[in-house]
């Protein structure tokens, strides 16, 4: 598995979910062009790119393009680099038919495509390491923001005064959680936030 510094945007989940098996970093869904609308979201890769930098992978068609120039147009200046798929003619396996224009996207392509176009754009993370403590979905159950009854409730407030997108599963708030913060910065904020 490919470990990068950089967080990897990507427009689906069925783009995510080929990545999560070929690279070990955080892995952000833009929702398509809902991430036009999404200011949290745009927010949370503001900071992102602050701390590890960002890689938008986006499909090769029209859509794709339009995506990843709004997010590199909105942060400009920041740590931004970009991985590209080729134009190959075909259609994913679980669409009756192909895109519009006619391309695989990211889900699409061979793994063997995916992790060349990320090994040209990724710093590979030589520094990571397993002694480092990560946040951990158990935290998140101990600290009530998952497995509870109110744990939906919990964990939007959190994120909403973290500045991140409240719609967040538990899943991604983890991934981002430990991107962002780490868990002694986490404990830090949960005790600034006790209010919640």
């Amino acid at each position: 598995m490919l470990k990068i510094k950089e967080a990897i945007v990507v427009e689906g989940n069925y783009d995510k979910i080929k990545l999560s098996r070929l690279v070990d970093t955080t892995i952000v869904v833009t929702d398509g062009f809902m991430i036009f609308k999404n200011k949290a979201m745009m927010r949370m890769l503001s900071t992102l790119a602050d701390k590890n930098g960002i890689i938008i992978f986006t499909d090769s068609d029209r859509a794709g393009f339009q995506i990843r120039n709004y997010i590199k147009n909105v942060l400009k200046g920041k740590n931004v680099k970009h991985a590209y798929i080729p134009d190959i003619a075909g259609k994913e396996k679980r669409k009756d038919k192909p895109s519009k224009e006619g391309f695989l996207g990211v889900e699409g392509v061979s793994d063997d495509i995916i992790l060349s176009a990320l090994k040209n754009a990724a710093s590979v993370d030589e520094s990571a390491s397993d002694e480092v403590r990560l946040i951990t979905k158990a935290d998140l159950c101990a600290d009530g923001f998952s497995g509870g009854a109110d744990s939906h409730t919990k964990r939007t407030a959190f994120l909403k005064k973290l500045g991140l997108p409240a719609r967040m599963s538990s899943n991604m708030m983890l991934d981002c959680l430990n991107a962002i913060y780490g868990y002694d910065e986490y404990k830090k904020l949960i005790a600034k936030y006790d209010d919640i």
